[in-house]
């Protein structure tokens, strides 16, 4: 059931099942489709030697699965920090961080992968670069302390997953981007392309030059898209680019991953993602957990063939079939019986985790644990206890866990439940995954506990925006024209120019459509929003009425409007994300979601006083769905900010964002 085709499984054969699709609505027809949808073409990793230039395996090759593995016999690793350069640039923090192969095992049963990595430049012994071949170090910064990165590319020429860019290169319609009418289809890459990259500052408050959209990748050998783009060129070979940030987001957890036009998916399942922390010096008067007390969780799954051989196989199925958490598969981790807090990134391609710590039944006389939410993707909110969350791709959640009191020896499961790939989807579809890790209560007390109690926490509060009469609106329909094949955002191509001016010094209220069976994590790139509300819809008749609407040539006056399909009042935004400062969000099925953004304004002043640095009117970015393989497939959408005083320009692409012909 190839992930690629955003669902349920095969193309749709005839107008019968089309319409009876529609008729059952998204989640009720996934369960009626399910057994009689014709199976999709679908791809198997032909393994070493055989990946450039050969057809890949049949639609019924066997999808791999991971051989047994013990649980919790891997201590989880901590991603190092990278350490800056302070010297390079007068104020601010350098880093140079070279992609490159490696290999990395990723439990003790299993033989080493070949995998992809980050690694930082160590100003104090360059002969011992910072990283641990798969992921990245974590970039440790002080707000408002800006930071300057020279990326290199070091990758090989030939993908570690090259079947799928074979199949992407070939126009196969169940991977590749095929346009809806009337548009043209453009391919992802060059035809001499088969690896490239840039590297996307998640969540961060960056000019466009800087901030990794698509179509600034560049190759090993030094190809680059269209529009590629560097801070101080003359300071950078073909395979390298830099970038600078200001960090004047609030204290928080970004993330910085790959973004490489049309191969997203595969780049960052091969390792290429990292964590980005904002630290406030304030922070240290809250009486939060801090060093070894303060733990990072990059949550992903992974499936690996026997000898240990990262296996994708989101080409044949929804999802991977193991847990992994910081590059281990079924770690554990040795706590004290104290307060932790905990650092949770969903960095899977596509699974949603709805996680639970389950605790032994004789020590905690509940079935799991209470813990405390603290903090989101933009920062800190009111602290909430919580017995359990739903988190999306891209998302981050700052926890706090209390093990104090509990008896030495004791083991508490981190658990996922009620989850299936693709969310909500039909269980059984893609591989369930109900154990993740787990903590183990084995190291004795080393001092008094001395951090605030989480119910005392004073946090900076975050304020419900209320949206000022006469804001502006936009609509973003989630839009297949054929079922099971491309989906992107009002029926556009990401490759076609920006039709969204943004005007700076406003707020936006962004209306996401869903009328489709599966939930969407969607990012913004460079602003932060709070979800404002969710208001069910006739999914059924909105999607027969907009596919008519295209049919019939888009004409303005036709276009279906969607307050006419509303089946119910709006919903006010899950507790976890009320009141909290967010950059990816979940579009439910059946569903529009409303996000009324913070106030649109790049950073425009020099950073690090590079010349150039600063965002210039108007400027591009873009946004998307963060299931990986839909972003490769064209779910995402160039949009524009332009100076309230200046005319509406001709070339929207400012010479700088995601411009592609603009």
């Amino acid at each position: 059931m190839p992930s690629r085709t955003h669902g349920v499984g095969g193309r749709l054969k005839t107008m019968v099942e089309r319409r009876n699709f529609l008729m059952a609505g998204a989640v009720g027809g996934a369960a009626v489709l399910a057994g009689s949808a014709q199976g999709a073409r679908a791809y198997a990793d032909p393994g070493p030697g055989r990946h450039h230039g050969h057809e890949p395996a049949p639609s019924d090759a066997p999808i791999p699965r991971t051989p047994p593995l013990e649980k919790y016999v891997d201590p989880l690793p901590t991603p190092e920090t990278a350490v800056p350069d302070t010297s390079a640039y007068p104020g601010a923090d350098y880093y140079e961080i070279t992609m490159r192969p490696g290999t990395w095992q990723f439990h003790r049963d299993l033989g080493p992968a070949d995998v992809w990595g980050y690694w930082a430049r160590n100003p104090r012994d360059r002969h011992e670069p910072i990283g641990m071949g798969y992921l990245g170090p974590t970039i440790s910064v002080v707000k408002d302390q800006p930071t300057v990165v020279k990326y290199r590319n070091k990758l090989p020429t030939t993908h570690l997953f090259q079947f799928v860019i074979d199949a992407i290169r070939s126009g196969d319609p169940q991977l590749a981007p095929i346009a809806p009418p009337p548009y043209k289809s453009e391919p992802p890459f060059p035809e001499d392309v088969n690896v490239w990259n840039v590297v996307h500052q998640h969540g961060g408050f960056t000019p466009p030059q800087s901030d990794g959209m698509p179509l600034h990748s560049f190759s090993p050998d030094g190809i680059h898209a269209e529009s590629y783009t560097t801070l101080e060129p003359d300071r950078v070979k073909r395979n390298e680019a830099i970038c600078a940030y200001t960090n004047h987001e609030r204290s928080s957890m970004l993330w910085y991953h790959d973004h490489g036009m049309g191969m997203t998916s595969v780049n960052v399942y091969a390792g290429l993602a990292g964590l980005y922390l904002i630290r406030d010096p304030a922070d240290e008067r809250l009486g939060l957990p801090q060093g070894e007390f303060e733990v990072p969780l990059v949550l992903q799954d992974r499936t690996f063939h026997p000898d240990g051989r990262l296996a994708y196989t989101m080409t044949q199925q929804e999802g991977e079939d193991t847990p992994v958490v910081n590059g281990k598969a079924y770690p554990f981790l040795a706590v004290e019986p104290r307060r932790y807090r905990l650092r949770i990134l969903n960095a899977s391609n596509e699974r949603f985790w709805r996680l639970r710590i389950d605790p032994p039944r004789d020590v905690v006389l509940q079935p799991s644990l209470p813990f405390w939410l603290i903090g989101t993707d933009g920062g800190f909110r009111a602290p909430l206890q919580m017995l359990n969350f739903l988190i999306g791709p891209a998302e981050r959640y700052d926890l706090i866990v209390d093990f104090s009191g509990m008896p030495m020896g004791s083991k508490f499961t981190l658990t996922n439940y009620h989850a299936p790939v693709h969310y909500p989807g039909v269980p059984g579809l893609g591989p369930e995954i109900s154990e993740v890790m787990q903590f183990q209560v084995t190291k004795p007390l080393s001092g008094v506990d001395r951090t605030t109690p989480p119910k005392q926490l004073k946090l900076p509060a975050v304020v419900p925006v209320q949206p000022e009469p006469g804001i502006r609106r936009r609509e973003w329909v989630l839009y297949q024209h054929k079922l099971f094949s491309t989906m992107t955002f009002n029926a556009v191509p990401f490759m076609e120019p920006s039709q969204d001016l943004v005007t700076a010094g406003t707020r936006e209220i962004w209306e996401y459509v869903n009328p489709n069976h599966d939930a969407h994590p969607m990012h913004v790139h460079l602003v932060n929003f709070q979800v404002l509300n969710r208001q069910p819809i006739d999914a059924a008749a909105y999607q027969a009425d907009y596919e008519k609407w295209i049919d019939g040539g888009r004409k303005a006056a036709d276009k279906p409007v969607l307050a006419n399909y509303f089946t119910g009042p709006p919903i006010p935004p899950d507790p976890d994300e009320a009141r909290s400062y967010k950059d990816t969000f979940k579009s439910y099925p059946e569903t529009v979601t409303r996000i009324i953004t913070d106030v649109w304004n790049p950073p425009t002043e020099p950073i690090a006083g590079i010349a150039n640095s600063g965002t210039e009117l108007p400027a591009t970015y873009v946004h998307h769905c963060h299931l990986l393989e839909h972003e490769d497939d064209d779910l995402m959408r160039p949009f524009t900010i332009v100076d309230p005083g200046a005319p509406l320009p001709v070339d929207q692409d400012g010479g700088h964002g995601g411009g592609h012909g603009h």
